[in-house]
């Protein structure tokens, strides 16, 4: 079931840590401290040589392991970790992978980071999550986007530094990340940005409104999408009931210069409907199933996280592809 409101927690959580982390679980127990000392500044973590035991799987290595850590969490400096144990399950082929993960600062107690590395070695899970793996784990998802995301664009032309936004009209946290995707806009002239429909289903005037805005594209082009886009989005209240959603879409129509009349007829053709259900499934094939989602080459961020973080995390991506800034 696809969830927005519920899962923008989890999604946060994705962006701080790529990988579920529980708390306080099976650390090697800390050394006896004299608790009438004086506190000590918080100091670089110090974590417990791995014991060679731990390490009973052939693969993933732990060069592997930390190769992909490194492009997951590299964006975010203060982040240290030690692959504490890879170890085999009863399930062949399925390791179990666990780390240790601390702030370096000493601020943040260390916790425990735990997956399962799929046979296919393109693939862990993490929580109730399959994520890409290995040393390309975006390259896939980034050549689909580049051959399928064909919805409304501004910036550069060039897909050296694709960022696709999958959001849904009446998603309250689609509408609260354009001021993220504006930013960015502006921050990375050089990135193509792209918008990609992805209607709810708990949503019931999402459908309609992406229907518009293919038909505002067509008829008016990017320009005039994301004109429209932003007047929707403005006026999100207005999509709660039947005649609120009517007066909203028009207006914004009008807004990006075209006529409601023949948007509102070219949104019920089957051409319409079918460009909103290829954009669907392009986000289903990409797995992404939340909203607003960002990918940017191929990469999954969630396009509400704080703008900072999301910022880092584009500018790490287009070091690890070799992109220009």
């Amino acid at each position: 079931m696809i969830r927005s409101s519920i899962r923008f927690a989890s999604a946060l959580a994705l962006v701080a840590l790529s990988l579920s982390v529980a708390a306080q679980q099976d650390l090697p127990a800390a050394p006896a401290t004299d608790v009438s000392a004086p506190t000590p500044a918080a100091a670089a973590p110090v974590f417990p040589k791995p014991e060679p035991a731990n390490f009973t799987a052939a693969f993933p290595t732990k060069e592997v392991v930390n190769d992909f850590i490194q492009i997951s969490w590299g964006y975010d400096e203060s982040r240290t970790w030690e692959v504490w144990a890879i170890q085999k399950t009863p399930a062949e082929g399925i390791s179990k992978v666990t780390l240790l993960v601390a702030d370096k600062t000493g601020k943040q107690k260390t916790t425990v980071a735990q997956f399962f590395a799929l046979a296919d070695g393109k693939h862990i899970i993490s929580g109730d999550e399959i994520i890409p793996f290995g040393e390309h784990p975006y390259a896939e998802h980034r050549a689909l986007a580049q051959q399928s995301a064909d919805g409304p664009y501004r910036g550069a032309a060039s897909k050296d530094l694709e960022i696709v936004e999958f959001a849904d009209f009446q998603c309250p946290h689609c509408k609260d990340a354009q001021a993220n995707m504006d930013k960015l806009a502006a921050d990375f002239p050089k990135a193509r940005f792209v918008f990609e429909n992805y209607p709810l289903p708990q949503h019931p005037a999402a459908a309609n409104a992406a229907a518009y805005g293919v038909c505002v594209t067509k008829q008016g082009g990017s320009s005039a999408f994301f004109t429209f886009a932003s007047a929707v989005f403005e006026g999100q209240d207005g999509l709660a009931t039947a005649d609120g959603a009517t007066l909203t879409l028009n207006s914004a129509v009008t807004k990006a210069g075209l006529d409601p009349v023949k948007i509102a007829a070219c949104s019920t053709t089957p051409a319409a409907l079918d460009a909103v259900k290829s954009s669907v499934k392009l986000a289903q094939d990409l797995d992404i199933n939340q909203t607003p989602t960002l990918l940017v080459n191929g990469r999954m961020v969630p396009a509400g996280a704080p703008y900072d973080t999301i910022k880092q995390i584009i500018q790490f991506q287009m070091k690890l592809d070799g992109v220009t800034p």
